[in-house]
């Protein structure tokens, strides 16, 4: 096979995908408490809003399944690539609770279309004893991707003092431009396997939905307050924050794709159970934490947890009709935002009675995750998608 033709496969696409995303994402999320609450004076209410307004778009996840009907998956990563990279470049010249809502919109349309398209392509087009170790190795590239991201905006702001709508729009166009460079460069893919074109709801994906319900309610705990937190509690600049990223992806860089390797050599019960106990000591100590330096550590290794969850999708390929996950990854990432949509609205104006008890939730959300793991068989596969009902706590 032609040099240029094993370039141009899938599975370097797929790894394209992942790079370009985490480069345009990273700068809107590390940028954007510090730039809500400098530029458009947010509290806890409007965060709260915004990243619910954001979860929107995944909680419509399920309708990528129609706009299918008119274009194929890999047309729509891509087109869907390009909008995210829209959103982030008009970010900075709205600075105001409108304008930052609207972008926001924008920019998160592209980016839940593009990450439910991008799963289920994942799943068809890699073989399942190795995509753990794929999304591993697409894990090492998103940090990569963050890390110089991150690393951009030190030196960006923090040495030539640039300003967010430079930034923003900088990171936009660069990422736009990449993606016109895939559409040009890769052919276009077939698929494995025929796609089910309509929304698809079984039975047998049930353990599969509640772990992914609570997943999703879980992380936003992460994502919207435990960066708030050290914004507003601890007075840590978009430098600092920057610099905390930078260690997660460091570590994500270093160990993913080892990680993700191991993972397909254990148990998905085994790992997903570590994760869920992690975390809910993680969350409790949130909730009590008074001082900066513990609160960064905290932050870390909670990002740590991350690259584990690579095992439910694993779960879910091994134990999914092949026609379904096209199907299937719409209603998943649906399935995800239910809470997400609702969760970061009230949990703000939980945190202006008292923050400590947003994680405390989080630590029970952690425990509902937790007991769904005595259901997982442990050698999940096609009809083998639950523990046998007498053997289910043990």
């Amino acid at each position: 096979m032609p040099t240029s033709t094993k370039l141009r496969s899938p599975e370097n696409l797929l790894l394209a995908m992942a790079f370009i995303m985490p480069l345009v994402f990273s700068v809107w999320m590390a940028m954007l408490n510090n730039f809500v609450i400098e530029r458009a004076n947010f509290t806890g209410i409007e965060i709260g809003i915004l990243q619910s307004l954001r979860e929107i778009p995944g909680f419509l996840a399920f309708t990528a399944i129609y706009v299918l009907l008119l274009i194929k998956e890999q047309r729509l990563a891509l087109l869907s690539l390009g909008l995210t990279s829209l959103g982030v470049a008009a970010t900075g010249f709205f600075p105001s609770i409108v304008g930052l809502y609207l972008t926001t919109i924008i920019m998160s349309v592209g980016f839940h279309y593009f990450e439910t398209v991008n799963q289920s392509l994942t799943l068809q087009w890699i073989k399942k004893e190795n995509t753990a170790h794929f999304l591993g190795r697409a894990l090492s590239v998103k940090s990569i991707a963050s890390l110089l991201a991150f690393g951009s905006i030190w030196i960006l702001m923090e040495q030539f003092s640039w300003g967010y709508k430079a930034t923003y729009l900088l990171f936009g166009g660069i990422a736009l431009v990449f993606t016109i460079a895939l559409a040009i460069s890769f052919p276009s893919f077939a698929a494995p396997v025929e796609q089910s074109r309509r929304l698809i709801l079984r039975k047998r994906y049930l353990l599969y939905y509640a772990l992914t319900f609570f997943s999703g309610a879980r992380r936003q705990i992460f994502v919207v307050f435990a960066g708030f937190l050290m914004v507003e509690k601890f007075n840590y600049s978009v430098a600092d924050v920057s610099a905390l990223f930078m260690i997660n992806y460091v570590f994500n860089w270093l160990f993913a794709a080892k990680i993700g390797k191991f993972i397909g050599q254990v148990s998905e019960r085994y790992v997903l159970r570590f994760e869920y106990i992690g975390l809910t000591i993680l969350f409790v100590l949130y909730g009590v934490v008074d001082n900066a330096d513990l609160a960064a550590i905290l932050y870390v290794v909670d990002h740590l947890f991350f690259a584990l969850a690579i095992a439910i999708k694993t779960y879910f390929q091994k134990i999914a009709l092949p026609e379904d996950i096209a199907a299937s990854a719409g209603v998943s990432f649906t399935i995800n935002h239910i809470a997400a949509v609702v969760i970061p609205a009230l949990l703000g104006m939980v945190w202006l009675v008292n923050a400590s008890w947003v994680f405390y939730i989080g630590a029970g959300f952690a425990c509902c995750s937790l007991l769904l793991t005595f259901f997982m068989p442990l050698v999940p596969k096609l009809n083998v998608e639950f523990r046998r009902k007498e053997k289910a706590l043990v």
